[in-house]
């Protein structure tokens, strides 16, 4: 091994002050890659301005640069130490804005190219790139003003998603579901992507979202971990509750979902990280977004399935393959992983916590078990959502959604609960034979919902948004729940996986243990 003193230098880009949108897993990814650079002989320089992380202590690296990450001073920092390359796929969405100004000033980008990441995120370019491929993708155009956004939405119908090119954690993204709120919309994309244009998808409404994690020495390909979104497709996904193996989706829906990944990876010559996300439709999958980097995920499968991704990526970027690194097979846990995700709205008064495109947490927590469901229930305990076993449910969905809340409010009021419900909702429930107790909105007078809350007469809120912005009444009810500390589920698909671990806890002892003993005691294949 060469000496630090004589070692080759090499730059890793951070990514930047820590903020909702920015996950502190990226800064994860750059400890690793200074680590793996240090264990090869090579010299680490670290380029990041966040006090609050282990990239930027003193002895993670062999050189500290305290520095924005912009283009000016990212470039003099390399004129200064002239490292032999720099790394810009651990540090989430920031370094990769800057990855092409750089490979035109001369540096030299290791892993995967500029040209392929700019594929990957320049919309245009990424829709030309799957057609040549023959992977499906949502109907949508790129429009450049309000009006030519209104004539894409118009043709491919609504409800429409509203994405800006090269964002952080979502920023402007929007689901959007009529005229009038799309032209509010589109301008600020239009501000924010300015000659990338902007994006108008068509949402895939009741579709179930897929993350794959990858790495790729640019010619092989190996799956680190596919994850399936408990939360339906349209909400963001660092803020979406995620399992691994997934446990729902057919064994043919995976493995193409599997060679789709692998085909893209090696197209695009990916060298280090890759993550996709899909949407699965009546079997139709459709490819969301491809991201040429680390995403927020690879610690959790790294630690699913107790193989450092991040580090062995490092590797593959200063000339190692697959082979050499001794990681050519997929590893599948014996045993289900599930990502709940921390939200910081308890410490914002007033905010509403429906989820959606932009990302709204601030960190995440993982569950451990046998089943999914106590897995699931762990991760829910752990992010703060204590699921009660006995007293009030208050539902309350938007129209489309009640016929797929009824077995749900069947298998509650079957396990003891009792329901409270709004008009609706309640309405909707009762022709079907189900007991409920109507309770009153806020201007019909009292008690109303947030006196139960009050009163602490609710255990649990189900309550779905509309799409459109929301009723003062409805607003409060959310707002009421997360101050009194009451779970609060946004969506069906997360009210569905709640009962079951609501159902699971009912019945089995929680127990826990440690990763090691998980990967000691539990086959993988």
């Amino acid at each position: 091994m060469k000496k630090f003193s004589d070692a080759i230098k090499i730059a890793i880009l951070g990514s930047g002050p820590n903020r909702i949108g920015q996950g502190i897993e990226f800064d994860y990814c750059c400890v690793h890659a200074s680590l793996a650079l240090r264990e090869e002989g090579y010299k680490s320089i670290m380029i990041n301005c966040n006090p609050e992380t282990v990239s930027t202590d003193y002895d993670t690296s062999n050189t500290l640069y305290f520095e924005p990450l912009t283009i000016e001073d990212v470039l003099n920092i390399i004129a200064k130490e002239r490292p032999s390359g720099v790394i810009v796929q651990f540090g989430g969405q920031t370094p990769l804005t800057i990855a092409l100004p750089l490979k035109m000033a001369g540096i030299k980008i290791l892993g995967t190219t500029p040209e392929s990441i700019d594929i990957a995120e320049d919309r245009e370019k990424f829709q030309l790139f799957l057609k040549k491929f023959g992977l499906k993708q949502a109907p949508g155009g790129i429009a450049f003003n309000p009006q030519h956004a209104a004539q894409i939405s118009e043709n491919i119908g609504y409800p429409v998603l509203v994405r800006p090119s090269y964002v952080l954690g979502g920023r402007a993204m929007e689901i959007v579901y009529d005229k009038d709120s799309l032209y509010e919309f589109v301008r600020t994309a239009v501000e924010i992507s300015g000659k990338k244009g902007v994006l108008i998808d068509k949402f895939l409404e009741d579709a179930i979202e897929v993350d794959v994690d990858a790495i790729c020495d640019g010619e092989t390909c190996v799956i680190g971990g596919v994850l399936e979104h408990i939360e339906e497709a349209g909400i963001h996904s660092g803020d979406s509750a995620m399992i691994m193996p997934p446990y729902s989706l057919s064994p043919d829906i995976i493995k193409e979902i599997k060679t789709q990944t692998k085909k893209i990876a090696i197209a695009l010559e990916v060298k280090g990280l890759i993550n996709i996300q899909f949407a699965v439709k009546n079997k139709d999958i459709y490819i969301l977004e491809v991201n040429p980097r680390a995403s927020r995920s690879i610690p959790f499968v790294s630690k699913a399935i107790n193989i450092p991704l991040a580090k062995l990526a490092t590797k593959i970027m200063v000339g190692f393959n697959l082979k050499q690194i001794h990681f050519t097979e997929e590893i599948t846990p014996g045993y289900f992983c599930a990502k709940e995700s921390v939200f910081p709205f308890n410490r914002f008064p007033g905010t509403d916590c429906v989820l959606g495109p932009e990302m709204k947490s601030t960190g995440e927590v993982m569950g451990i078990d046998e089943s999914f469901e106590m897995a699931y229930a762990k991760s829910q305990i752990a992010a703060g959502q204590r699921l009660p076993l006995k007293g009030n449910i208050f539902i309350s969905v938007r129209d489309r959604d009640k016929p797929a809340i009824v077995d749900i409010a069947k298998d509650f009021q079957q396990m003891g609960f009792t329901l409270l419900t709004s008009t609706g909702t309640g309405k909707f429930l009762s022709e079907r034979e189900i007991n409920v107790i109507v309770i009153q909105k806020i201007s019909e007078g009292r008690p109303n919902i947030i006196d139960y809350i009050k009163n602490r007469q609710v255990s649990l809120i189900i309550n779905t948004p509309s799409g459109k912005k929301p009723r003062r009444d409805i607003l409060s009810t959310r707002r009421f729940a997360v101050e009194h500390g009451i779970p609060l589920i946004t969506t069906i698909s997360g009210a569905r996986a709640t009962k079951m671990a609501i159902k699971k806890l009912k019945t089995n002892t929680l127990t826990v243990s440690s990763l090691q003993t998980y990967y000691s005691q539990f086959e993988t294949k």
